[in-house]
């Protein structure tokens, strides 16, 4: 008799756990493949191409319910065509039929619903190369960037969302058994069971789909809700690859295959916002500019949102001990992805009085004119250029290269590049302007592409406490400080708990695609997951003949409410 999915995938999922359990990092997937060998498989390889090209203007078929008609919303940024087109579905008539396979996703219980999206990522990561260049032709990203935020490092990330969400499904016991003290001692008996939220809604990003997604996803669907997938009209593939897949896993287990379906309009028709104010939409998962996500927060009322803000990422410069490394690492994480990435810094806050390095007392013209070499050296070779900026496909990237230019002196301008692959590819370096401390109104916006601030200011105090007002209003996926000051240090840890961003300090190379999910989902990653069900009690007495356990292996009312 075939195992069934949990016991199929018991120990990889286990191991995912006990890491989370012990604060530590495991990556399966990257492990099993190794990334250098992925990334030479993503050069070599021609199997993964010819899956892709065989999807190229032909019907994307998901057999899903309520088919309006055909909708084509995407162009490769490198030229490639025909585009695709995807079946666009009644949005309403995507809700109930999800409705309708909640009960049966909800008796499945968390092993199973644990095995199935394990063996979910199972395919997807079998396919890897095949997403990647979904990615790559629909985000404009690099292709060896698009195989790391879509291939195995993106399934490990969404693996531990699985992990999690099953640990905290299994702390809900299934049999309650204590003592009355109202009653005389009178044995009662009773049940805990853990009811799903409701239908829960994806908002895709545009530049990370997978990355950003997946763990939303995957976590709704560990704890009992089906997903409406709706991918942002720039970037639908990706997404519709990983919906196609999840409905072949659901419907060969016997379960309904619209647990998980997509959603694809054109952008006028605003799906997404008609969707995620849809009352049957009791789950929302977000990432991307804070704009839509207060948006979300103000108008999906009957949802319980996860929203996880771009915003502001920030840079606080007080001294450093290899000034070299501070300059090549700020440059390369402006150029990467044409700062679409989540660790690209938008604001780079220095005292304008300068700061100490270990080749001597640096100013704010050293640091610029440090910064626009570094960049200059790094495009400096057109292949190289491509590998490390991608191509742009939007015009709001466009538009701010050109608007943000208006606001002070630039240090940096932001020029055509040349692709040696793709002539028409649009290619830009970034762009860096210099601003004072009083221009909140530039910097506090949240600017697409590859635009940085300097922005300096009166100390490094004065630094920390900009970080700290600007971020906790307008939100940051990450903050970086350098500072060979261990009380700076400590100062900018507490501005940055103020603030409640993630701090990375003196890394000079800021990671493009940092490993841990659950330590950048929206709140804690426990508030992540317990947000997407409720625990529902009954009690009865229990017959004469039943016994009731030692008190000291009772469940206490206070630690189920906890639950």
């Amino acid at each position: 008799m075939r195992p069934g999915p949990y016991e199929r995938h018991r120990e990889l999922l286990q191991s995912v756990v006990r890491a989370i359990a012990a604060g530590e990092c495991r990556r399966p997937f990257t492990e099993a493949t190794g990334q250098d060998a992925a990334d030479a498989g993503m050069r070599s390889t021609r199997t993964a191409g010819k899956v892709f090209r065989s999807l190229l203007g032909r019907p994307f078929e998901l057999g899903q319910p309520g088919e309006l008609g055909r909708v084509r919303t995407e162009s490769s940024p490198y030229g490639l065509a025909p585009p695709i087109d995807y079946p666009r579905c009644d949005p309403a008539e995507l809700v109930a039929a999800a409705g309708r396979a909640a009960a049966g996703w909800r008796a499945a219980g968390p092993y199973q619903r644990a095995g199935l999206a394990v063996e979910i990522l199972r395919r997807l990561n079998t396919r890897s190369h095949e997403l990647a260049l979904a990615v790559h032709h629909t985000t404009g990203q690099p292709l060896q960037g698009a195989l790391r935020a879509a291939g195995p490092r993106a399934q490990d990330r969404a693996l531990e969302a699985v992990a999690q969400a099953f640990a905290e499904s299994e702390r809900v016991p299934a049999d309650l058994h204590w003592q009355s003290a109202e009653r005389g001692g009178q044995p009662l008996q009773g049940t805990c069971t853990l009811v799903p939220r409701g239908v829960s809604l994806l908002v895709g990003c545009p530049d990370f789909p997978l990355w950003n997604g997946c763990p939303g996803l995957f976590a709704s669907l560990v704890t009992g809700n089906p997903v409406v997938v709706a991918p942002h009209p720039r970037s639908v593939l990706p997404l519709a690859i990983t919906v196609r897949v999840a409905r072949q896993v659901l419907a060969e287990a016997g379960h309904s295959p619209d647990l998980v379906t997509l959603a694809v309009a054109e952008p006028e028709r605003q799906v997404h916002r008609r969707l995620a104010t849809d009352p049957a939409v009791r789950i929302v998962d977000y990432t991307g500019p804070a704009r839509f996500a207060d948006w979300l927060e103000q108008h999906a009322r009957q949802a319980a949102v996860f929203a996880n803000r771009t915003g502001l990422n920030t840079v606080v410069v007080d001294s450093t001990d290899d000034y070299r490394s501070l300059v090549r690492g700020l440059a390369l994480a402006s150029c990467r992805c044409n700062g679409t990435v989540r660790t690209t810094p938008q604001n780079i806050l220095v005292p304008e009085r300068g700061f100490t390095t270990d080749e001597g007392h640096k100013t704010l013209r050293d640091l610029g004119a440090d910064l626009g070499d570094a960049v200059d050296r790094l495009l400096g070779h057109p292949a190289r250029a491509a590998k490390v900026l991608g191509a742009i496909t939007a015009d709001e990237v466009r538009g701010a290269l050109t608007d943000a230019a208006r606001y002070g002196p630039v240090l940096h301008a932001s020029g055509p590049m040349s692709h040696p692959d793709h002539p028409y590819a649009d290619l830009r370096s970034p762009l860096l302007v210099r601003l004072r401390a009083s221009d909140e109104r530039v910097y506090t916006r949240e600017w697409p592409g590859p635009v940085s601030f300097l922005v300096g200011t009166e100390s490094t105090s004065h630094s920390l406490a900009l970080l700290r007002r600007t971020v906790a209003r307008h939100g940051a996926l990450y903050a970086s400080v350098h500072s060979t000051d261990p009380l700076v240090l400590a100062a900018a840890g507490t501005a940055a708990l103020d603030a409640g961003v993630h701090l990375v300090e003196n890394l000079d190379d800021l990671p493009a695609d940092p490993s841990s999910a659950l330590a950048e989902l929206p709140g804690s990653g426990v508030n992540f997951v317990t947000g997407r069900f409720r625990v529902v009690r009954s009690r009865r007495h229990a017959p004469p003949s039943a016994s009731v356990p030692e008190p000291a292996l009772l469940e206490s009312d206070a630690a189920l409410a906890d639950v």
